[in-house]
């Protein structure tokens, strides 16, 4: 028996680039950063090391991420690590090693009196300090109650997400 897992939780490094295959599958790539901090038992100093992570999403999933995630944002995911090998322009083999994302959660707070998530601001959209869409005045709302974070998952087995199952 053997398992493939991967749990993550940082901030993205960039916007996702969403494509799309000449099937028409969706497919979205981008970097996370996940940091470590301890105390260096010697020194007593507080030390810090970072790690950048390659990740990959295909169908729904991708899509999603494109419309909702930006440079910055807070994500768990679930996946599996996967390397792949390919020859560059001088001969060499070259290998990168990806994780292919099979659920997410987006960690950020939701925005005061708005919609739990927004969806990315289009470049050059104007945004406030937290880079995040200009909202449209509103009339006054109830003070937002805690809720749970809303989880991601897409069923491999299947092609189609139904709408009832996307949390927002």
């Amino acid at each position: 028996m053997s398992l493939n897992k991967v749990l993550l939780i940082g901030n993205l490094t960039r916007d996702p680039e969403l494509r799309s295959t000449g099937s028409g599958q969706s497919v979205a790539n981008f970097g996370l950063a996940t940091n470590r901090v301890w105390k260096d038992q010697q020194s007593g100093e507080r030390k810090e090391a970072v790690e950048f992570h390659n990740i990959v999403l295909w169908g729904r999933l991708a899509e999603i991420s494109g419309q909702y995630l930006h440079k910055g944002s807070k994500i768990f995911l679930e996946g599996r690590l996967q390397t792949r090998s390919w020859q560059d322009q001088s001969g060499n083999k070259r290998y990168m090693t990806e994780i292919i994302a099979e659920t997410l959660q987006m960690l950020d707070r939701k925005p005061q009196g708005g919609s739990p998530y927004q969806p990315a601001a289009p470049q050059g959209a104007p945004t406030n300090s937290m880079n995040q869409p200009s909202p449209a005045p509103a009339a006054p709302v109830a003070p937002a109650q805690p809720e749970e974070i809303p989880t991601i998952q897409i069923d491999d087995s299947q092609d189609e997400v139904k709408i009832e199952d996307i949390p927002f």
